[in-house]
């Protein structure tokens, strides 16, 4: 689909709306190589550009859980809960809460990111722990928080794929604060990650992502 990308980039260059069997496409063909990560970074740079209807916003976060599996946690006898904090320097809630959490009688399935941006990402923390494993398969996962109650992980093949390759392509191609963007990437993971409850930590500040409150309440 390498020249069928040209216009969609050219679309969303121009303030257009993509229909969501097109955003589906975009994400398959990144995934499977048929489009080069040169389109995809020109029409990530289009998106923080032009932004993204709610439609699309809606169309992009569910093709992204359709890129893999979705957990499912039935028979589990704790409630089911995850968080996400949109990052700054120095957050390292993750650290202190998942393993709160567990103890506290919840079940917490924690999908994270390595660096974005300014910040470092909770993986890159994680794996500065001497023998740390943040790769785990969805059975080693499911059975870690059925008998601990918790699991911090990154993206893998099997868990929104999509979320993983465009998580790294935005990094380095200075798309990483937009909104729906983050949005996207972010509801991508917790849905599915099959948590019934989720919390949302939106900071802002000169050493967040969100520097302003207007813009984090717009996230």
């Amino acid at each position: 689909m390498s020249s069928g990308a040209v216009p969609l980039i050219e679309r969303k260059k121009n303030g257009g709306e993509l229909a969501p069997d097109e955003i589906r496409a975009l994400l398959a063909g990144y995934l499977d190589r048929s489009i080069p990560d040169y389109q995809v970074a020109s029409w990530l740079m289009a998106v923080c550009w032009r932004g993204m209807t709610e439609g699309e916003t809606l169309a992009m976060t569910q093709a992204m859980v359709d890129t893999g599996a979705t957990l499912e946690w039935t028979g589990l006898d704790r409630p089911t809960v995850d968080k996400h904090s949109t990052g700054g320097v120095g957050d390292k809630t993750s650290l202190v809460l998942v393993p709160l959490m567990a103890e506290a009688g919840a079940a917490f399935v924690k999908m994270s990111g390595r660096g974005l941006g300014h910040t470092g990402g909770t993986l890159d923390k994680l794996e500065a722990i001497a023998g740390f494993r943040t790769e785990l398969g969805l059975e080693e996962m499911s059975a870690q928080v059925r008998r601990i109650g918790c699991a911090l992980v990154g993206q893998s093949p099997a868990l929104v794929p999509a979320d993983g390759a465009l998580y790294s392509l935005r990094d380095v191609t200075a798309t990483v604060d937009s909104v729906p963007l983050i949005a996207s990437s972010i509801m991508s993971k917790k849905l599915a990650g099959g948590a019934g409850t989720i919390v949302l930590d939106v900071k802002w500040g000169s050493g967040a992502f969100m520097t302003t409150q207007e813009a984090a309440r717009e996230l």
